[in-house]
């Protein structure tokens, strides 16, 4: 049975509702093994192109991740560091590379490298959202790293900025700063009771009727025959 191709134009397309969403372990030795050692791959769904002779958004696709078979483009001739140029920036390592790997890898490990796309010329270039992360095989021996094969795997990906609703969170501490509580209430009939009842309530009261103003005369009544029981 022959395996569908989902890559057309050097664009992996896929039917309405399917995703591509691979873990790093199955891009590592379901994908990229058999790109290097020529097997059969699961899918064709990976296109092949050169990611550092175009910048991030000249490369195809409109998927939030974007996967592509890359070649190794060393930048020197007689050397293993790879060219990361492109004609509007560079790409620049960030972080610690991630080792990915099986209990039947047989030796084969996989690195996983993340970069930042800067625009402008190195040193001095601007840092973007860009984001890609490549992909190798490698064995290790001895603490020594041996590449495999002329093939990495790249993952391209637009890193997402951090919102932080900073109005709304200043509305929210102003309203908290103003709120006010509400007024005391005093029930004024009670109180002239209260003058009438004992010398401490009539002190009490004296001393609340002493910082509220009264218009009512009936009030102003009970108030100075409260004063007078003082």
């Amino acid at each position: 049975m022959n395996k569908v191709n989902f890559v057309k134009n050097g664009i992996s397309k896929l039917p309405p509702g399917f995703r591509f969403q691979p873990t790093d372990e199955e891009l590592v030795f379901q994908y990229l093994k058999c790109k290097v050692f020529s097997y059969p791959l699961p899918a064709t769904i990976i296109p092949e192109i050169n990611v550092c002779n175009y910048d991030p958004s000249d490369l195809p696709g409109n998927c939030e991740e974007r996967y592509f078979f890359s070649s190794k483009d060393t930048k020197y001739r007689n050397g293993n560091r790879m060219n990361r140029t492109t004609n509007c920036g560079y790409w620049k390592a960030s972080g610690k590379d991630k080792r990915i790997s099986t209990s039947t890898c047989d030796g084969i490990v996989g690195i996983r490298k993340t970069l930042v796309f800067y625009e402008g010329k190195s040193p001095n270039g601007s840092r973007t959202n860009w984001v890609l992360h490549e992909y190798r095989l490698v064995t290790i021996e001895n603490n020594y790293v041996n590449e495999i094969g002329d093939w990495v795997l790249c993952r391209l990906l637009m890193k997402k900025r951090s919102i932080i609703e900073s109005d709304d969170s200043t509305s929210h501490m102003h309203k908290r700063n103003t709120v006010r509580g509400f007024p005391r209430l005093f029930d004024f009939m009670m109180v002239s009771k209260s003058a009438h009842s004992s010398t401490s309530s009539s002190s009490c009261s004296s001393s609340s009727n002493n910082n509220i103003e009264v218009s009512s005369n009936a009030l102003d009544h009970e108030e100075t025959s409260g004063y007078a029981d003082f």
